[in-house]
């Protein structure tokens, strides 16, 4: 019965996890970007670095504490050891062949040139640089999200802008032929119309094919199945946004994480230095050692030395006065890291200012594009509509409809462009200031 009950449970979950799967339903912008967070393996692998990080760090601590260590041994004498006393003509047996030892070690260090404290403070530096790490995978995904929304959205509008067309032509094509069969146009006349829809019609499908490719690249930033039906809730709009370059660049030095990385990155060739440096000081610990002899493997003595424990404790300083120039040019060569690390913090900060300037330049163009193209598709739209009633008066021949429609198709695909322009271009400005 147990038994019954778990596969029944198992099931059940299933079917629960299963059901809440296919209800996701349409997506907000915000929602996919949550999905994306919370099943990305990238992600998941950027939060085990840190761990990594911290796991380093607290082994760096170690290093404060008591470090015990132990050893047996066991060592067979060739022969046993005597002692004599020549003038009486006395030999004797002093110790027996087998030699048992164990040693018990406690090592505190006291004094290390501030090796170990640097140690310390470079591991927590680099638990630092694992977070913003992650920090930049976070905003790199979230920015690949938004352009994978607004491309799905933009190839809609392509699709709907190439059915309306194959729709047009269709219509058109009727009229056509209709004039044809009475006479009214040559069928050269009807031919070009035929042959306009069957591009129409390649256009369509290969609308159709970009619309697949974009949910496929949607589905799988949010770990879905690669084929599952994609429905999105927000519209391909625009929303006016008013933005101060300078006031971006210097939000931008506050938040990207990868100026956080550089600054880290200087820290912690500083740090290298001052560790290198340590190699000019002293080591000074206090060795506590616990010691047990005997002649056979419980070390409890033996009737030469009944005796069978010892103990000591010793100050150590160990002082490495003479190694021909190598820590020397250890902090040499760690000082040269730190010119570097700061060469490459200006550089991060010459990248950003570029990538914000970009980004900012670039939402400018693509809301002047807008702008255009919108009154371009109502200019598109009266001229195909002109046309079409002209050419059914015989006032205009088949050749000016087919050209105004072509105008309206590549006036509406600029415009649908121009607002996926629009909204891609503000993501960008968003990541290049360090927002979300």
């Amino acid at each position: 019965m147990a038994k019954f009950l778990k596969v029944g449970l198992i099931l059940l979950l299933t079917s629960l996890s299963g059901a809440s799967f296919a209800q996701e339903g349409p997506l907000t912008l915000e929602r996919s970007i949550e999905i994306a967070l919370r099943r990305s393996p990238t992600l998941r692998a950027a939060k085990e670095a840190i761990k990594e990080a911290e796991f380093r760090r607290r082994a760096a601590v170690s290093d404060f504490l008591p470090q015990v260590s132990t050893q047996y041994s066991y060592t067979r004498l060739d022969e046993y050891p005597t002692f004599s006393i020549p003038t009486l003509g006395i030999k004797a047996r002093a110790g027996s062949r087998d030699v048992y030892n164990w040693t018990t070690t406690v090592t505190q260090p006291i004094f290390t040139g501030g090796a170990l404290i640097n140690n310390y403070l470079l591991a927590k530096l680099g638990v630092d640089t694992a977070k913003v790490e992650m920090e930049t995978t976070r905003l790199n995904l979230i920015l690949r999200v938004k352009e994978a929304y607004y491309e799905v959205l933009k190839a809609e509008k392509f699709l709907e802008v190439a059915e309306r067309a194959v729709q047009q032509l269709e219509s058109h094509h009727k009229v056509a032929q209709a004039f044809f069969e009475v006479g009214m146009i040559p069928k050269n006349d009807l031919l070009q119309v035929e042959v306009q829809l069957a591009q129409a019609k390649q256009d369509l499908i290969r609308a159709q094919n970009g619309l697949a490719l974009a949910r496929s690249v949607f589905n799988t930033l949010l770990r879905r199945r690669i084929d599952e039906e994609v429905k999105l809730v927000q519209a391909l709009e625009y929303r006016a946004v008013k933005v101060d370059l300078e006031a971006c660049i210097e939000e931008a030095y506050k938040r990207r994480p990868e100026i956080k990385a550089a600054e880290l990155g200087v820290k912690s060739a500083q740090r290298g230095v001052r560790l290198a440096a340590s190699g000019f000081f002293p080591q000074v610990s206090v060795l506590f050692n616990y010691e047990r002899q005997g002649d056979d493997p419980s070390v409890s003595g033996s009737k030469y030395n009944p005796d069978e424990e010892s103990w000591n404790v010793m100050a150590l300083a160990q002082w490495n006065i003479w190694d021909w120039g190598k820590t020397w040019w250890g902090v040499g060569e760690n000082k040269a890291k730190v010119f570097q690390a700061e060469c490459a913090l200006q550089e991060a900060k010459d990248g950003v200012r570029l990538e914000v300037k970009e980004a900012y330049l670039n939402l400018r163009e693509a809301e002047k594009n807008i702008k255009v193209a919108e009154k371009a598709v109502s200019q598109a739209e009266e001229n195909f509509r002109i046309n079409e009633e002209r050419y059914k008066e015989q006032v205009a021949t088949s050749t000016d409809v087919l050209d105004a429609l072509t105008l309206l198709t590549q006036a509406k695909t600029n415009y649908y462009t121009a607002l996926s322009d629009y909204n891609i271009a503000r993501a960008h400005l968003q990541r290049a200031i360090g927002e979300r």
